[in-house]
């Protein structure tokens, strides 16, 4: 069975800490700041938890506070939402985001979905056209006078 994960890429982690590193001064100012340390964890855990897995059967799109599974029978089609991102739309014309997936993902999501999306990259293939008889060259015929 054909299995995708879209995910944040990890190296997004990195942010996390850098995102420490600066908080770090601020939160031993006064105590209390430490609260400040939430704000990195938040972050990498929304990086971690993010992800959108596509099977042959179904899409689960899982977001920081659920998890939400669609059949293929369910999807009505895939909509291009803010910067490239996408919603899968439902039979109810309710939209679920699928986290982690872009409009560069659609040939993947096209090849796994079994072709339930379409890949606007694909080519068509090219037609193959009748061939043409070659009309007889005119020829000059020179009279004798």
């Amino acid at each position: 069975m054909k299995k995708l994960v879209f995910r944040i890429p990890a190296t997004a982690l990195l942010a996390a800490g850098l995102i420490a590193i600066c908080v770090t001064p601020v939160a031993w100012l006064a105590p209390g700041l430490q609260a400040l340390y939430v704000l990195p964890l938040a972050y990498a855990y929304w990086v971690i938890r993010n992800r959108t897995t596509v099977t042959e059967d179904e899409l689960v799109a899982r977001g920081v506070f659920g998890t939400t599974t669609l059949k293929w029978s369910e999807v009505k089609s895939i909509r291009l939402a803010h910067k490239g991102w996408l919603k899968a739309v439902k039979d109810d014309d309710s939209e679920v985001t699928l986290p982690a997936v872009r409009f560069m993902h659609l040939p993947a999501l096209s090849l796994v979905s079994g072709g339930r999306v379409p890949d606007p990259t694909a080519t068509e293939e090219p037609v193959a056209e009748e061939p043409v008889a070659e009309e007889p060259e005119n020829e000059v015929v020179e009279s004798e006078k």
